[in-house]
């Protein structure tokens, strides 16, 4: 048997899972006077965060992320979808909702490992991957998939599909993540929308929302901070990095920073530019100047997280990039507070609106 969605409309992406909702988006035909931008489908899930890890033995030895880990439930929750995301560990359950989806004619997110996918070359190893699965083919043994890093549609045989479906690495088990999706009509109004969202994130960065890691597995002598608190406790780590470790460590450190900023499908800056393309989206829709004023203050976070990678790359001696990007860091506590303010600000603006 095969089946393959012939009328899934794909394209590239900043972010993994921004990028497979606004394509989701596009197929169930949900949009504002169009399909939507990724940017703006980032904005609407809420899921703006900080987290900072220093693990011994994590090789690098620190770990950054710019969102939380409910983004993608909760963007559906807005837009009035039913949302079931299902769990199992049982390979021939998981593969059967997915393939339940394709012969309904629904595409379907899914949760892979990057290192598992034949198509991504790549040895790190990030289990909350998200694609879309679009077709299958029993007689090749192939699934169609769609990715935010590849511009046209991967075919993944089932085994390799099986492994990143069922992988244990970083920052979770997989555990054969399906999202069934029961799609709205309609879409929500997007004023009220991006409201709770914005109100969402800037919750989230104060009181340090729901983390991608279970810090109850971090081994002894970890460091972890998230939110508002977890930039400053960054910021304040990143000085004494060259008192902590050796000068192997500390070039791997340094090296992994424009990785977790810019590279790491975060759509530039640590996700703060997938914010501020939100922000500035929703302002010109709804005329909001506190909304534009949240999206000013983003493109300075945006331009200060991408300005702390490339001080960690730069051709200078180990000494001086470690002092530089030290000194960049401790910069960011206070764009970052003032940004959140202005994301609180601006939701309170969107919901006077209504």
């Amino acid at each position: 048997m095969s089946h393959v969605l012939l009328d899934y409309r794909h394209r590239s992406a900043g972010h993994c899972g921004s990028g497979a909702l606004r394509d989701l988006m596009d197929w169930a035909g949900l949009g504002w006077g169009g399909p939507p931008a990724e940017g703006l489908v980032f904005g609407l899930g809420g899921g703006l965060d900080f987290s900072y890890l220093r693990v011994p033995g994590l090789v690098p030895p620190v770990y950054l992320v710019g969102r939380g880990g409910d983004l993608e439930v909760d963007l559906l929750g807005r837009l009035g979808a039913r949302v079931d995301l299902r769990r199992t560990d049982d390979p021939v359950l998981g593969w059967q909702w997915v393939r339940d989806e394709l012969d309904a004619g629904r595409p379907v997110m899914v949760w892979a490992d990057i290192a598992e996918l034949p198509y991504l070359r790549v040895r790190l190893q990030m289990s909350r991957h998200d694609i879309v699965v679009v077709g299958y083919d029993d007689d090749e043994q192939i699934a169609y998939v769609v990715d935010n890093d590849r511009d046209d549609v991967q075919q993944v045989p089932y085994d390799a599909l099986a492994r990143a479906r069922s992988s244990r690495a970083f920052p979770m088990p997989t555990r054969h993540a399906t999202f069934v999706v029961e799609w709205p009509s309609e879409p929500p109004d997007l004023g009220a929308t991006a409201a709770e969202a914005f109100a969402a994130s800037a919750l989230s960065l104060r009181s340090g929302g729901p983390d991608l890691v279970d810090p109850t597995l971090l081994p002894g002598g970890s460091v972890m901070g998230t939110g508002l608190d977890g930039v400053q406790l960054f910021a304040d780590d990143v000085a004494r990095w060259s008192e902590l470790w050796d000068d192997e460590t500390l070039t791997s450190a340094l090296r992994a920073l424009p990785v977790f900023v810019e590279k790491a499908g975060t759509g530039g800056g640590l996700f703060r530019r997938l914010q501020a393309a939100a922000c500035h989206d929703v302002a010109s829709r709804t005329g909001s100047h506190a909304v534009r004023v949240a999206a000013e203050a983003y493109d300075r976070c945006s331009a200060a997280w991408s300005e702390l990678g490339a001080a960690a790359v730069s051709p200078a001696s180990l000494t001086r990039r470690a002092r530089d990007a030290a000194a960049v860091a401790q910069s960011l506590p206070s764009l970052e507070r003032v940004a959140a303010d202005a994301l609180q600000v601006a939701a309170d603006d969107l919901q006077h609106q209504r």
